[in-house]
């Protein structure tokens, strides 16, 4: 009686003061922003953090791996917390952690208080993200409304991730390496004070408990399987530094699955893997993002240790693929209702695969206009338009009172598949080359990992021709 009392009392507290739509957007792909362009946007900064806080090769790794192995690794906790404690709260909290966190980096003396801070960023990053797109959802009935708010947060996530290397360029050349943490202050310190004063809370827990022993559980084992995984650039896939975090890190989603299927409030109920739309869709965003994901990364390597380009001109020369990422993001909410979410997502793909292909005959004298801007825009482009539907689909398969840790899988699937993406592409770079750096021998291993991924995204598109559903109704 209780919880009705209160979930009755949400509903009339949310009918009187819900801000408008356009406001809960904004805030929630601004949240967006800012923890997906920390994922990249520290790359262009590391020789000066390097040089300033005397940094080893390793440590120097670790500032990006220590972000990204707590961003994947908590955030189903994440999203499941979300639904039981509240929206707006871990909106608040993930955001607040995340400010604090990028003050504590930026100030950093040593590299130590660096690493730290950049776990606890993103572990505020991991709390934050699956509430986005949950408050996204939640404020947009489902149609054509939503597709178009998921399209605008997939297009600001997306083009966090481009910015990365021109905003790090930016600041590094006209500020210091600091400034790529202490950016994130001010604008943390705006958004949170907006989300405070107009967001309102929701919530669809329904007086449940966190399943803590099932928190535990897939926490270590993402954070496992995403530290087995980032050991492979440096130690190779049989060493066995990299063999026994992935083999515990898969161990221990299976024990969650095994624990998941006995508990009464399960942190991630099994049921939703049984709907076509969460499954499919969660697979498909799991390969493609395994293949494209690597594309920022190759780029700005190519551009800068083949063509001789800066790293403010390597920023500079990807921002049409960046603004690519925004069209193609923006039509597919036009084309759905058209053709189908599912041949959207298709057709996006296969445009990637076709930019993937074209890049992969790069060249070490490549002019710019064919050897960077126009495959790029063709791999962006079709990123973004196969990204919206997929996101679309999969969120659309839950009930509301899932919808958090829905969200959190979606980003789950999206970062993980990112993550092993570019270990195997960087890999096989790597082994192409044969130790080389000269400008023709990184040219043929950035070139085969362009090839292997357009093969990659050709075998995602068949996915999603067969197991993505036809329509983004519950099934």
């Amino acid at each position: 009686m209780t919880a009705m009392l209160r979930a009755a009392e949400d509903i009339r507290t949310t009918a009187r003061t819900a801000p408008p739509t356009w406001v809960v957007i904004a805030l929630a792909c601004a949240g967006q922003f800012l923890v997906v362009l920390d994922v990249s946007v520290v790359n262009v900064a590391l020789p000066s953090m390097r040089t300033d806080l005397g940094l080893s090769a390793p440590g120097l790794q670790w500032v990006v791996n220590a972000y990204s192995i707590a961003f994947a690794g908590f955030m189903l906790l994440g999203g499941r917390a979300g639904d039981l404690y509240g929206r707006k709260r871990m909106f608040l909290v993930g955001l607040a952690l995340f400010t604090l966190a990028s003050a504590a980096g930026g100030l950093a003396q040593e590299g130590t208080q660096l690493l730290l801070a950049r776990a606890a960023q993103g572990l505020g990053a991991a709390v934050l993200a699956p509430s986005t797109l949950t408050i996204l959802t939640s404020a947009v009935p489902e149609g054509a409304a939503r597709a178009r708010a998921i399209a605008t947060w997939t297009a600001v996530g997306a083009g966090g991730g481009a910015a990365g290397g021109l905003v790090g360029g930016l600041l590094v050349d006209g500020l210091s390496w600091r400034w790529v943490l202490l950016i994130n202050v001010p604008v943390g310190a705006i958004v949170l004070a907006g989300a405070a004063y107009r967001l309102v809370e929701s919530r669809a827990g329904d007086g449940r408990r966190l399943d803590l022993p099932g928190a535990l559980l897939v926490t270590a084992g993402l954070a496992t399987l995403a530290y087995g995984i980032v050991q492979t650039e440096a130690e190779g896939w049989t060493a066995a530094a990299t063999l026994v975090p992935l083999c515990a890190g898969a161990a221990l989603i299976g024990v969650f699955l095994a624990v998941e299927a006995r508990t009464k409030a399960p942190l991630m109920p099994l049921k939703l893997l049984r709907l076509r739309s969460v499954s499919s869709a969660n697979a498909a965003m799991f390969v493609s993002g395994s293949a494209m994901f690597c594309m920022w990364f190759f780029m700005t390597l190519y551009a800068q240790n083949v063509l001789g380009y800066s790293p403010l001109g390597a920023g500079l020369a990807l921002v049409p693929s960046s603004l690519a990422v925004v069209v193609g993001s923006k039509s597919a909410p036009r084309l759905m209702p058209v053709v189908g979410a599912r041949n959207v997502a298709v057709l996006g793909t296969l445009l990637a695969a076709a930019g993937f292909g074209w890049q992969s005959t790069m060249t070490a004298d490549g002019p710019y206009l064919t050897a960077i801007m126009l495959p790029g825009v063709l791999m962006m482009a079709g990123a973004g338009l196969a990204a919206t539907p997929l996101a679309a689909i999969a969120t659309s398969g839950a009930v509301p009172e899932d919808a958090g840790v829905v969200s959190g899988l979606v980003n789950t699937s999206r970062v993980m598949g990112g993550s092993l993406g570019l270990a195997v592409m960087s890999t096989i770079a790597a082994a192409r080359t044969g130790g080389s750096v000269s400008g023709e021998a990184l040219t043929a291993g950035y070139a085969l990992a362009f090839r292997v991924s357009g093969v990659m995204l050709l075998a995602g598109a068949v996915l999603m021709l067969s197991w993505l559903p036809r329509t983004t109704s519950r099934r």
